[in-house]
Formats: structure tokens, sequence, C-alpha cells
């Protein structure tokens, strides 16, 4: 029963708070003029947009685990963890903030996730094994090693979430299935203190989502973008950290649409030599939306995608030895095939199309 109210209590705290807090929010970004802007690189082309709608859901996350630890107490286990949690989410929420009101430099946020991730690390956020699928040996990694894995994945993760908020709820929807996903994964394993963060931050995603669900009245903005990336990465963390199941591969099944969609972009900017942070509209979610027509449709889409590689990773949890190796094999081809089908591997067509179109503006304007 203690274990049911550590669940349902700060979820429902979580996404009461956060639902009072979105509107108010919205009104704070509109009287600080934190308001999106529509561009040529954006989706959005409806004015007066507040941003900044973060707030509402990190002030609904923080007492939600508020909660959580009044009514745990020393049931929660590693509450250190907690502290780099908050403390790495606030600064990456202030950042955010910042940058939606002043526009911050990529490398300036790049710096602010790198403090966070070393926040999370000294807390004890750790990538210290790696597990053989067959033998099920664990091989330790040394400190070094350990400290990079796991600074790429907070800051990949982060940065992930940031990228697939292009669509009205997309981010916030997909990050909610996550959430759900690596807490179950949590309970599996006994994990409390993974069940009591991932249902608090459940909680303040869907009680945010109503507002920034198509037609949205307000954007997470890079205040709720950094701040669920972060939250997200250090959950999965706490349930890798009870798996014992082909290391990190759950949780990289769960994440697989952000993680999907933020490596393809890499690729394709490193092969069309631009930069890695420059801004495009050859993101899935932007293939969905020429092909679905609506924002609703490709958004619904992209949920039911999310929907079915988590399933895929709770059902990895079950398997071992050479049938896991083969089942991940058949997700990888099922997973290219679905991205050949999308028309991803065209990028670079695309992208020529996209510049030619730009540049033809540009000496329109001119």
């Amino acid at each position: 029963m203690q274990a049911v109210l550590l669940v349902l209590i700060p979820f429902a705290v979580a996404a009461g708070v956060s639902a009072f807090a979105t509107p108010i929010a919205g009104r704070l970004a509109r009287v600080l003029r934190v308001i999106d802007l529509p561009s040529e690189r954006k989706v959005n082309r409806r004015q007066d947009i507040p941003l900044m709608g973060g707030l509402g859901v990190a002030l609904g996350f923080f007492m939600g685990i508020s909660i959580a630890i009044l009514l745990g107490g020393d049931e929660l286990g590693y509450q250190d963890h907690l502290e780099g949690l908050l403390l790495g989410g606030l600064l990456l929420a202030l950042t955010g903030a910042v940058d939606d009101r002043f526009s911050l430099s990529p490398r300036a946020k790049f710096g602010a996730q790198i403090v966070a991730a070393a926040l999370a690390i000294y807390f004890g956020f750790v990538i210290d094994h790696v597990r053989d699928p067959v033998t099920r040996t664990a091989w330790m990694l040394p400190d070094w090693a350990a400290w990079l894995a796991t600074t790429l994945w907070i800051v990949g993760v982060t940065n992930a979430i940031n990228l697939i908020d292009g669509l009205d709820g997309l981010a916030t929807g997909v990050a909610a299935i996550i959430a759900i996903t690596l807490t179950l994964i949590c309970w599996q394993t006994d994990c409390i203190l993974g069940v009591a963060i991932g249902s608090a931050f459940v909680g303040s995603l869907l009680g945010f989502l109503p507002f920034n669900f198509t037609p949205a009245s307000i954007f997470l903005g890079d205040t709720g973008s950094l701040f669920i990336g972060f939250t997200l990465a250090l959950l999965a963390l706490e349930g890798y950290r009870q798996v014992d199941v082909l290391s990190f591969i759950v949780p990289i099944l769960a994440l697989a649409v952000p993680i999907l969609d933020t490596g393809l972009s890499i690729l394709r900017r490193l092969r069309r030599r631009t930069g890695i942070f420059l801004p495009d509209r050859l993101h899935i979610h932007h293939r969905l939306l020429e092909t679905e027509g609506s924002q609703r449709s490709a958004v619904l889409s992209l949920y039911f995608l999310t929907a079915c590689f988590c399933l895929i990773a709770l059902s990895f949890t079950r398997i071992e030895g050479y049938l896991a190796i083969l089942f991940l094999v058949a997700v990888a081809l099922l997973t290219i095939r679905l991205l050949r089908n999308l028309g991803i591997f065209d990028g670079d067509k695309a992208g020529d199309a996209e510049e030619g179109a730009a540049e033809a503006h540009k000496e329109k304007a001119t």
C-alpha cells in the first residue's frame, strides 16, 4: 500500500501543480516578452505564443518529488541522487529560460549541459559497466571511461529532446510515454527512488500536455526541453543501475525515437558539411508532417511509434542470451525499413532542395 501511495500521490500533486502553474508561466512569459517568433525554419506560424512553459513542468516535478520524500523517507534510498537531479535540472531550466529570453549561443548551452552532467555524476549517476549479452559477465569501466560515457549519455539525451520539440505537444507527449516506460522498469527492479522520480515526472508532463497539445496555447521553450531531456536521461540511469539485462540496451530502446532523430541529424549535417547545431526542416517529425498533412496526425503517429519502441524495451527485459541478440537484430532491421519508408535516407536531396529554396527566397528579398 505504501508503494502505491508513493506513486499516486506524487503523480497527482505534480500533475495538479503543473496544470495550475502553466497558465501563470504563460502570463509571465508574455509580460517578459518571451514569445515564439515564427520563421521559415519553424512549423509554427501563429503569433504571440508564449515560451517558458517548462517552468510549469519543473515546478510540478519539484513539488511531486518533495511529497515523495515526505512520504518515502529512508525507503527511497540513494537520496543523494536526488540532489544531483534537482541541482542539474534547476541549472538547465534556468539556462533554458535565459535562452528563451535572450537567445544564448549553442556553446553556452552546451557548457551548461556539461556542468549539469558533472553535477549528476558527482552525486552518483554513473554508467560504470557493460555486460556480455551471452555470458552476462559484467565488465567494470575505468573512471575516465565511466565519466565520459555518462556525460555523453546525459548531454545526448538532453539535446535529443530539445531537437524533437518541433510540433505542438510532441516533446511533452513523447517524453511522457518514455517516462512511463522507464518508471515501469524501475518498478520491476524494485528501484523505489526511480519509481518516485518517474511518477512525479509523468504527472508534471501530463499536467502540462493539455496546454501544449495542438493547437498549443504555450510552448515548452528551451526552459522545458532541456529540463525534460536531462530528467529523462537521469531516470534512465536510475533504472539502468538496477537492470541486469544487456547492459544499456533497454533505456536506449525506450528513447529510440529522439536518439534516432538526433543521430540522423548529426550524420546529415556532417555529410553536408554544415554546422551540427544548424537548424533544418529534415527531422523525422517534419517528414511525418509532410506525409500526414497535419500536426495532430504527425504527433499522434510519433506517439504510437514511441509507444511501440517502449513496448519492445519492456519485453527486452524478459529476454536473455542469443535470443536477445536475434531480437535486437530484428528490431534494427525493422527500424531501418521504417526510416526508409519515411524517406529519411533521402535527406541529402531534401536538404539540397531546402537550401535552394532558401537561396531563392533570399535573392527575391534582396
